[in-house]
């Protein structure tokens, strides 16, 4: 039941993606960059520009040890071009590149991933010029766009599993809380009961009370009368 729970969560969070067709495809494009149009490879990411920021700035330290600039610290200092001058990318190119990249934000839930590099000033990457290079910074784009993939997905999964969990433990407490008020209303009944059969017996007792009293006045006047007839008789033994 609980991975039923869970399969279904992930189904709904998978099914709200956008469209597939376009996110995590390593595509060409352009961009302005030092006033001019330079070739890009360019993939949209499943998440928030904050996010590819940070992760494509860790998966290429990771990946190639290249420490990109301009990426700032907690959001402080970043820039909108981030950079790394004459960094070795083997699977691009034997020589020392210059590897810039950019994230922009086409809606509140994706991202977009530009890159482009050159061999030197203005010898930039160009897919009819530098065949080779260009189709391995492609290469290594999509490499990244894979990772992104799957680290969104795993996201996805503990944010699921954890809601269920949450969800699990809020049940628990509900079923704890309600037999609490079970137990409590049972017990509150059971002195509802008590109380009636108590306020019944105080009734009866009452009454039973109320006669005694009557009996009790009736017989105290016989008792005065009785003792007021005999001091009477004591004063006229005495004048005697």
């Amino acid at each position: 039941m609980k991975y039923l729970g869970l399969l279904t969560l992930l189904l709904t969070l998978l099914a709200n993606l956008p469209a597939a067709a376009q996110l995590y495809e390593v595509r060409p494009g352009s961009v302005q960059f030092e006033k001019r149009e330079r070739d890009a490879v360019k993939v949209q990411i499943d998440g928030t520009a904050q996010w590819t920021r940070e992760f494509w700035q860790s998966w290429l330290k990771d990946t190639y040890n290249i420490k990109l600039k301009g990426g700032g610290v907690l959001g402080v200092g970043k820039k909108d071009v981030m950079e790394a001058k004459q960094t070795q990318v083997s699977s691009v190119s034997g020589k020392l590149l210059d590897l810039y990249s950019a994230v922009t934000a086409p809606t509140d839930s994706t991202a977009e991933l530009s890159v482009w590099a050159a061999l030197g000033p203005d010898a930039f990457l160009h897919p009819d010029k530098t065949v080779s290079e260009y189709a391995a910074l492609r290469g290594m784009v999509q490499s990244f766009a894979t990772a992104a993939r799957l680290k969104a997905y795993k996201e996805q999964i503990e944010e699921a599993e954890k809601r269920l969990k949450d969800g699990e433990k809020e049940k628990d407490d509900l079923n704890k809380d309600i037999k609490n008020m079970q137990s409590n209303t049972t017990a509150n009944l059971a002195r509802i009961e008590a109380l009636k059969k108590q306020n019944i017996e105080n009734t009866l007792k009452a009454r039973q009370d109320s006669v005694k009293l009557i009996e009790n006045a009736r017989l105290l006047e016989i008792r005065k009368a009785q003792l007021q007839r005999r001091k009477d008789r004591l004063s006229a033994l005495d004048r005697k």
